[in-house]
C-alpha cells in the first residue's frame, strides 16, 4: 500500500471515530447550518458546546463564524470551534487570527480488541431473570473490587456522576440526564460501590464493531487501587463478547494517569483534536 493510500484509510477512519463520537454524546441543542453543527449544553463540555464541520460549505466561512457567534452570544456562553486534522489547516488559522485560542487539547486513542490486554477477574456472577441483557451483573476483581454492569443508565448512576465529577449547576443536574438519556446506541453502565456509595463509574457505547469509552472516573480517596482498570477491562470484555472488534477513548492532553491506565489495556494513539474559543472559559468538565 502506497503513501496516499495509507493516509486516506487513516482519514476515512478518523471520520468514522468523529461519527460515531458524535453519536455517542449528544448535545441539548443542535442546529445544522450549512454543513456544521452547532451543539450547545451550557456549558457541560466543550464537545456539546461548539460547532464541529460534518458536510460540504457553501457559504463564507468568514460569514459563518460570524452566525455561530451571534448564536452563542444568543446563548450567553462563549463560542467553540472544534478543530481536528480532517479541517482544512486554514480555518484553524483564520480562528486564530481573529483571536480564538487553543483550549482543551484532546488525544484520541483507539485499539483493535485483539490487543486489549485485560485485567483478568476473580469470578464473573450472572442474574438470570433478563434485567441486564445477559450481562454479568457482578465482576469480582483482586483485593474485593466488585464491578457492577447494567445495560442501560440510570438516574442513580447519572446522580453518582455528578458526584464523582464534580457537577452542582442546578441547570446542568436539569438536562444533562436528558443527554444521556438520548443516547441512540446500546451502552454497558458500569459502576464500584462501596457501603451504598459509588467510587467510580464508567460508560461504554456500541456503535458500528466500536466500543467507545466514556464517563470513566474515580473517586480521588480511591485512586490506585486499580478501580479504573477494573470498570474499563469490564466494559471492554463485555463490548467483545457483544461483536465490538474495535475500542475507543478520548483522553484530555497532560492526563498522564488516565493515558498510562489506557496504554496499559492496549490503546495507542490515534490523532488529536482540539477547540479555539475566544475567552477563557473556566472548568469545563470531559
Amino acid at each position: 500500500m502506497d503513501t496516499s493510500d495509507k493516509t486516506s484509510d487513516k482519514a476515512a477512519y478518523m471520520k468514522l471515530i468523529e461519527e460515531i463520537s458524535l453519536n455517542a454524546w449528544p448535545s441539548h441543542k443542535i442546529e445544522l447550518y450549512d454543513g456544521w453543527l452547532i451543539r450547545f449544553s451550557h456549558n457541560y463540555t466543550y464537545r456539546t458546546n461548539s460547532v464541529e464541520q460534518v458536510g460540504k460549505s457553501l457559504i463564507p466561512a468568514e460569514e459563518k463564524i460570524k452566525y455561530c457567534e451571534s448564536v452563542y452570544r444568543n446563548f450567553h456562553t462563549p463560542t467553540n470551534f472544534k478543530i481536528n486534522p480532517l479541517l482544512d489547516p486554514s480555518f484553524d488559522e483564520l480562528l486564530e487570527s481573529k483571536g480564538y485560542e487553543i483550549r482543551h487539547a484532546t488525544e484520541v486513542m483507539t485499539m483493535p480488541i485483539e490487543n486489549f490486554r485485560s485485567y483478568k477477574p476473580v469470578s464473573v456472577e450472572y442474574e438470570y431473570y433478563g434485567r441486564n441483557s445477559n450481562l454479568p451483573s457482578s465482576i469480582f476483581y483482586p483485593n474485593e473490587t466488585i464491578v457492577q454492569l447494567r445495560d442501560r443508565i440510570t438516574d442513580e448512576w447519572i446522580e453518582a456522576l455528578f458526584r464523582l465529577n464534580g457537577t452542582t449547576n442546578p441547570t446542568l443536574r436539569r438536562i444533562v440526564p436528558s443527554m444521556f438519556k438520548a443516547i441512540p446506541k446500546e451502552t454497558i453502565v458500569a459502576f464500584i460501590e462501596i457501603e451504598g456509595r459509588v467510587v467510580a463509574s464508567g460508560l461504554g457505547i456500541l456503535d458500528r464493531e466500536h466500543i467507545g469509552l466514556y464517563a470513566i472516573y474515580v473517586d480521588a480517596s480511591c485512586r490506585r487501587k486499580n478501580y479504573g482498570r477494573s470498570i474499563c477491562s469490564s466494559i471492554l470484555e463485555e463490548a467483545r463478547k457483544k461483536g465490538a472488534r474495535h475500542a475507543y477513548l478520548q483522553v484530555v492532553c497532560g492526563n498522564s494517569t488516565a493515558k498510562n491506565l489506557y496504554q496499559s489495556l492496549g490503546f495507542e494513539d490515534f490523532y488529536t483534536y482540539w477547540f479555539r474559543s475566544l475567552k477563557d472559559t473556566g472548568a469545563w468538565n470531559l
